[in-house]
């Protein structure tokens, strides 16, 4: 697959020439190695991509030709998943991995047992699945909202078709809740906790709100990769993959 990169300014005409001239460019030529005759992918990371051949190349910038553009439309199914803070760097992991299983929307949570802060940012955050979606060669930028508390969590519950909490205190694996009644669900939530787990008071809220709680496995996860595996295994049992 073509190597992708992001612009705000995506040029649409086929045969138009274009300046690429970000810092990713500068990748591009002193990373990659990228010479005249090759091809890559530009994108606006909303769906819309075209395909350009490099034509010349500069000290800090790839002058390319538009051969060839479209427009990927967004999957059925939207899926956010709320992300309790984990600590340290653990956060942009998560991002980075969520990014990869193609989530909609990341919602950092600052849930009561959280022991991490979004230190860096959120636009820093931004940045980070911004970075991953080049790498898994998604045209869709996921997007990273504010710092939500649990009262905006159950908000947010309301408008989703399908809300699966992740606890290892569940009954229910998550095949068994995701059956026919749920195959056409258009708006997916998933809710991963914190290291401590969520706690009792937050469990009653989301299930009180409407939100299904699921076991994953046998395997406790780190709260960073947690989500990951729960993508995975939703994605699949919606037939999305």
């Amino acid at each position: 697959m073509l190597t992708l990169f992001f612009v705000d300014d995506l040029p649409r005409k086929v045969g138009s020439s274009y300046e690429f001239d970000s810092d990713d460019a500068q990748h591009a030529i002193r990373v990659l190695r990228m010479s005249a005759g090759e091809t890559f992918m530009l994108s606006d990371g909303l769906g819309a991509w075209s395909k350009v051949k490099i034509y010349a190349v500069k000290k800090k910038s790839l002058e390319v030709e538009v051969i060839e553009t479209g427009m990927q439309d967004p999957l059925e199914i939207s899926f956010t998943v709320v992300q309790a803070l984990p600590k340290g760097d653990r956060l942009k992991e998560c991002i980075e991995l969520l990014t990869e299983g193609g989530v909609d929307t990341i919602i950092p949570w600052s849930a009561q047992r959280s022991i991490g802060k979004a230190e860096k940012g959120i636009e820093k955050l931004q940045v980070t699945a911004r970075e991953a979606s080049k790498q898994s060669r998604r045209l869709f930028i996921p997007e990273v909202t504010d710092v939500a508390n649990t009262s905006k969590v159950v908000e947010l519950i309301a408008e989703h078709d399908l809300v699966l909490v992740f606890h290892e205190s569940a009954t229910s694996k998550v095949s068994e809740i995701i059956t026919k009644k749920y195959s056409e669900s258009a708006k997916v939530m998933i809710i991963i906790g914190p290291e401590g787990g969520i706690t009792n008071e937050e469990h009653e809220l989301f299930t009180s709100a409407g939100a299904k709680v699921a076991l994953m496995g046998r395997p406790i996860l780190r709260s960073a990769h947690a989500g990951l595996a729960a993508m995975s295994a939703v994605n699949a049992l919606l037939k999305v993959w």
